[in-house]
Order: C-alpha cells, then sequence, then structure tokens
C-alpha cells in the first residue's frame, strides 16, 4: 500500500495535521459533487446500469410489434457490440463467464438488426451459445422471447395459466403469493401465453443455428428431477395437463381470466410510470396490447411506448435503457450524505429535496394491502411514481434521511412520518424480519414451479432491509427491549453466516449485508461487544484488500466461498467503513486505510469511478450498477469518519496532550492487509 512520503524532521502532529486537511477537503469536494448533480427541483436521479438483455429485449419487442425499420434498433445493436466479450458471448455483469439466456437474447436481437450469422463476432457468439447447452438450455422468460417470433413452439415454453388470476387470497397458490416484481410480470405473461402471438421472422433472422437439436423438437418447459416424488416433477405435471386442456379446448374460464387479468393491468396504470414501473412487465404490457389488437397510435399504447422511451440514454451511435429509474432512492442516500458531510439541514437544497420528497408519499392502497389489512396507506417507492408498489428499504431510507437531516421535526414531516413508520410495522413479517414488498410471501414450494427460474418468485425476509429498517425506527424511539425491535434482532442474528458475514439480497453482496446489519444492530443498542458483532468485524478486516479498500464480485451469489473476494470498489469500501465504525472502529488501523483508500481515489470534481456492479436485482439472474453509489456512499464514508477524528482531536486537546506517538490517530504502515484473488 502507498503511503504519503514526508521529511524525518515532520512531527507526528504535522503529518496528522495534513491527513486531516486531506480528508477535510475531500469530505468538502464530495458535498461539492454532489450538490452539483442535484436536479433543479430538489431531487437527485442517477443512471441503474443493467446487462444487455434490456436492449436484446427492446428489439426483440421492436421486431414482434412489426418495427423492423425502427431507428432505435441499430444504436441499441452496436450497444450490444460493445458488450461482447472477446470469445464471443454475453455476461450479466462485467467480468463474468459467458451466461446463455443473456447471449441467446443478444445473438438474436443481432440477427434482427441485419448482422449475418457468417460474420466472425456471430461465428464466435453461436460457439459459445451451443458450448453452453444451446437455445433450449435458455430460461423461460428468453423462451417466451423465442415462441414469440418463431424460433421455437410454445410448448416448449411453461404454462403460464391466466385462470390463475382467479383463484381467492385464501388459496394456496394465488398472485398474491408471489413476490411483487413476479406478479407484475405473470399477470401480463399470463395473457400472452393465452393467446400465444407469433411474429414471423424473415429466414436471414431465424437462429437454428444456436440449437443443438431442431427447435421443434418436444421437450419439458423446465428439467426434471431424478426423484419422482418431488414439487418441481408435479408442477411439471401440471404444466403437462394444462397444455393438453388447452389443446382439447377444455378451458372454459380462460376468457373470463383473460378479461380480468386486462382490468388488473389497465387498475395499476394510476399514478404509475408503467405497469410496476419496471422494465418487464412494461415490455409484456405493449406484447398484451399488440394481442387485444390496439393500434399503434392509440393513446394507451402510445403511454406504454413512452415508458419505455423513457428509459432509453442515447449516447453516440449507441442505445442503452434502464431497468427503472431510481429517483426516491437517490435522493434518500443524497440527503444522508450531505447530513454526513455537514450539510445543514435547513439549507435550501435540503428544504428542496425534502419537500421533493414529501410530494413522493403513497396515499392510495397498493397490492401490499390484500396481505396487510387496517393500516392507512404509507411509505415510498423507487421511482417517479409506482403508487400500488412501495417498499420497505425505500421508506427506511427516506425517514433515515429525514431524521439525519434534521428535517423530521418540521410539523409537514410529522403525518407522513407517522404513516410511514405505522406502515413500516405492519409489514413485519412472521419471523421477525422485513422483506421489500409484501408481507410474508415466502412459501419455498412455489420456486418450483416451471416459470420461477428467475430467482424472484418470492419476498421473503432478509437481513439487509430487516436491519434498515431498524435503522430507520431507532430514529424515532425503538430500541432494544421493544417485542417488535427484539423479534428483528432474533431474526438477524439467526442468520449470521458461519464466516461472519451476513447475506446481502440487495447490494453485493456478503460486504453490503454486513454493513447494513451492524448498522443496524447499532442504531437499537444492541451491545456492539457481543461476539457476534465481533466476528463480523473480524471478517471486515479479514477481506480487506492490499490496497486498503474492499471489493466484492456477484460471483459470491453462485460461489459463497468468494465472500468478500474482488477488486476494490468505491461503494464496497465505504459500506465495510460505515459498518466498521458503526462497531465502534474508528480508530482501528483498517479504518483509516479505507479511508486512505477513498481519498486517495477521489476524483478532482469530488466523485469515485466505479465499473463493477454493486447493486442487486434478482441474485444469480440480474445485477444493477448504480451510479450514484460511488457518489453519496464514500461521501457518508468519509464523513462520518472525519467526525470521529475530529473528536478524537478534541478529547486529546482537551487532555492536555500533544499529538505524539502515543495519541495520534493510527496509521495503517504496519498493518498486513488480504489481496484478494482476481476474479
Amino acid at each position: 500500500m502507498s503511503q504519503p512520503q514526508f521529511a524525518p524532521e515532520d512531527t507526528i502532529s504535522e503529518r496528522e495535521a495534513a491527513w486531516l486537511d486531506e480528508l477535510s477537503s475531500a469530505v468538502e469536494r464530495g458535498r461539492a459533487g454532489l450538490l452539483a448533480r442535484q436536479q433543479p427541483d430538489g431531487h437527485w436521479v442517477g443512471e441503474l446500469e443493467g446487462d444487455t438483455i434490456l436492449e436484446s429485449e427492446f428489439i426483440l419487442l421492436l421486431a414482434f410489434l412489426g418495427k423492423f425499420d425502427d431507428p432505435r434498433i441499430a444504436p441499441a445493436a452496436n450497444y450490444l457490440l460493445k458488450h461482447q466479450q472477446p470469445e464471443g458471448g454475453w455476461s450479466n455483469y462485467p467480468g463474468a463467464p459467458a451466461e446463455i439466456s443473456v447471449s441467446v437474447k443478444a445473438y438474436l436481437a443481432l440477427k434482427i438488426a441485419g448482422h449475418a450469422a457468417s460474420e466472425p463476432h456471430m461465428q464466435r457468439a453461436g460457439e459459445v451459445i451451443r458450448s453452453l447447452g444451446g437455445a433450449e438450455a435458455t430460461n423461460s422468460f428468453t423462451r417466451f422471447y423465442l415462441a414469440l417470433l418463431g424460433q421455437i413452439p410454445y410448448s416448449a415454453c411453461p404454462s403460464v395459466p391466466a385462470e390463475i388470476i382467479l383463484l381467492p387470497r385464501w388459496f394456496y397458490f394465488n398472485i398474491y403469493a408471489m413476490s411483487a416484481w413476479s406478479r407484475t410480470i405473470f399477470v401480463p405473461l399470463s395473457v400472452v401465453d393465452a393467446y400465444k402471438p407469433v411474429t414471423q421472422l424473415p429466414e436471414s433472422m431465424h437462429v437454428r443455428e444456436l440449437f443443438l437439436a431442431p427447435p421443434e423438437t418436444p421437450r419439458w418447459p423446465a428439467k426434471p428431477t431424478k426423484k419422482w416424488l418431488s414439487w418441481t416433477n408435479f408442477f411439471l405435471g401440471v404444466d403437462c395437463l394444462f397444455k393438453k386442456l388447452e389443446r382439447w379446448g377444455l378451458t372454459p374460464l380462460r376468457r373470463r381470466a383473460v378479461r380480468k387479468a386486462v382490468n388488473w393491468m389497465r387498475e395499476r396504470y394510476a399514478e404509475s410510470d408503467g405497469l410496476g414501473a419496471i422494465f418487464p412487465p412494461i415490455i409484456y404490457n405493449a406484447i398484451v396490447l399488440k394481442c387485444l389488437g390496439v393500434p399503434d397510435d392509440d393513446a394507451e399504447m402510445r403511454w406504454v411506448m413512452k415508458q419505455l422511451d423513457d428509459l432509453c440514454i442515447p449516447e453516440g451511435d449507441t442505445l442503452r435503457l434502464q431497468p427503472c429509474l431510481s429517483p426516491v432512492w437517490d435522493t434518500a442516500l443524497s440527503l444522508i450524505g450531505l447530513a454526513d458531510a455537514g450539510q445543514l439541514g435547513s439549507s435550501i437544497e435540503c428544504e428542496e429535496a425534502v419537500r421533493w420528497l414529501l410530494e413522493k408519499e403513497v396515499k392510495t392502497l397498493g397490492d401490499w394491502s390484500k396481505t396487510v389489512r387496517d393500516v392507512e396507506p404509507g411509505g415510498w417507492f423507487f421511482e417517479y411514481r409506482n403508487c400500488f408498489y412501495p417498499d420497505t428499504d425505500d421508506t427506511s431510507m427516506v425517514l433515515i434521511a429525514l431524521a439525519r437531516s434534521g428535517q423530521a421535526l418540521r410539523s409537514a414531516c410529522a403525518g407522513p412520518i407517522h404513516c410511514a413508520i405505522n406502515w413500516l410495522v405492519a409489514m413485519q413479517n412472521r419471523d421477525g424480519g422485513w422483506a421489500a414488498f409484501d408481507r410474508n410471501v415466502n412459501n419455498e414450494v412455489l420456486t418450483r414451479v416451471p416459470f420461477a427460474d428467475h430467482n424472484a418468485m418470492l419476498d421473503p425476509s432478509c437481513p439487509d432491509i430487516t436491519a434498515r429498517v431498524l435503522e430507520a425506527l431507532s430514529h424515532y424511539g425503538f430500541r432494544v427491549g421493544q417485542p417488535l425491535v427484539d423479534a428483528a434482532v432474533k431474526f438477524i442474528l439467526s442468520r449470521q453466516e458461519e464466516n461472519g458475514s451476513w447475506f446481502g439480497r440487495w447490494g453485493v453482496n456478503y460486504i453490503y449485508g454486513t454493513w447494513q446489519v451492524l448498522v443496524g444492530l447499532a442504531a437499537v443498542g444492541f451491545d456492539m461487544t457481543e461476539p457476534v458483532v465481533r466476528r463480523a468485524v473480524r471478517w471486515l478486516k479479514e477481506v480487506q484488500n492490499e490496497d486498503g479498500g474492499w471489493g466484492e464480485s456477484c460471483k459470491s451469489y453462485d460461489d459463497p466461498g468468494t465472500a468478500g473476494e474482488g477488486v476494490s470498489t468505491a461503494s464496497q469500501t465505504a459500506w465495510a467503513l460505515l459498518g466498521l465504525l458503526a462497531a465502534g472502529e474508528g480508530e482501528s488501523l483498517e479504518v483509516r486505510a479505507g479511508a486512505e483508500f477513498l481519498v486517495g481515489t477521489q476524483r478532482a470534481e469530488g466523485v469515485w469511478t466505479e465499473k463493477q456492479f454493486t447493486g442487486t436485482g434478482f441474485p444469480r439472474v440480474f445485477y444493477l450498477k448504480y451510479h450514484m453509489y460511488s457518489v453519496y456512499f464514500p461521501l457518508m464514508a468519509l464523513g462520518r469518519y472525519l467526525s470521529i477524528v475530529n473528536h478524537q482531536l478534541t478529547v486529546i486537546s482537551r487532555s492536555g496532550y500533544r499529538l505524539d506517538a502515543n495519541h495520534s490517530i493510527p496509521s495503517p504502515k504496519s498493518i498486513t492487509l488480504k489481496t484478494p484473488t482476481d476474479h
């Protein structure tokens, strides 16, 4: 690790004064850099980057709608080419091996854009895809796209029976027993499955060369297990039965179910940036309207397509898409970062941000009300408009932002805070934890349904969200000793990994989960000298990189043995520092080294460069890069560390000591740090 060089005659006092000045300057630069990104109406929003399935599926949708000459196809295809791996495939996060479904979609999209199979880059892609099992090895969502465009029969896709929407809430399997994001995909997809539409592609766009066996070969929609008596095989049997009933015309409730599904979708247009306000259901919404015969120039179709347009980012000769927009999340975190950097909550910037957030609080009942009764609407969502789907994570972050900025004491905030807290408390699961969008949506059996291979069928309690809820509630008087808090703490402690870390559901991965748990436990007054905490601290220190930073690859979701291993990133270094600071490690050598890493890698405009994906959509399937993560998280960490350093200096000064060798801020020169395995 590189260290600042000082002349022999320098005193420790001078060196530490120089470090304090450097740290203070970094915080001020970070504060200015964050303020420079604030929108005129007071909010913040950064780009949310996913993998290339977004651009691929956009091209596939345009092809299905018959828009082969759409001018957006070529730049979206250029973006795909820029992200093709040298070997030929496409991955779901930077540095990952080629992934079969991502690669097949990209290949088909390029064929639609006019790239011939004989071109070298297409030949390389085809070889990689066939080596991964061919196009028949793709997941269910990819197979639906192949069926929509006439590349495989619908029999190769899992059945998505529209009749399920008719099942009552008390039934074992109903639409409210699945996660909110799966629900918003399932309902329109069930309509698509009922119509089974096909847009025939020209022969030049076909992808038969990607299959190891002819595409029309009969196959199971999912791989059966060797054990006959299994839930997977049971649901495959049900799938087979549904397909036979369809062939025999024995689906008397189908028309009624489709009508209800379409109405369900349209009801959720209200105060929304599209169905669910996320990319996949918006895509299927457009396909449903095509099935219903809605013309391209109809107001409803134009509205749906506009939601996709709003996710497009043209740049040069490329076009990329975001999976959704993240303004509420980014604004809350920016407010917290500013508070940690010393920005006054009474400043015009904070006042405007809070006003913007208060306007976004949910005031109507959403899907959550199907499982949580007798509670007034409250809380916040992730996007600009998504009133049916507030989530506990955004709600917690906004409550923290209001408290840390000092704005929670304003009379205008009292009502929204009261509703949000009541809503959060009501959303606690039976196991003591919190999930993201719903309560007690945790029936593991449903993960065996053939169309559940996107690894997101459920919305169970997770340590990171549970700890963040505790952190939020702590600002409003909740502490250890109260039944609600004790139940949550018990859940969190039960989920600690053997190595001392915690799994991160919504960020990569064990660094994310461990950070949030340590902060949440400290906030509610948990004894941070307890062995469970010290194990977590020890783990964070053990996985620190030689450069003083922390990093973890998305690979840890597939291989937990790589937890905490990866190239140092600004956001993950900040998370580790925030966790260690919450655990009382402000004077440790590791924290000093981490702070020096952030100060040393900060750009002149006060932000940090981060190429890696450190956000999580669906573990093992879809990952994210939040472009604002490298702006506000490092600022939080440095701001809180600076506060501790200033406190140390104040104590030393009041005690009558000089900053000598025994009373200096720890220097990391003697520390031995772990060198990560390169993945």
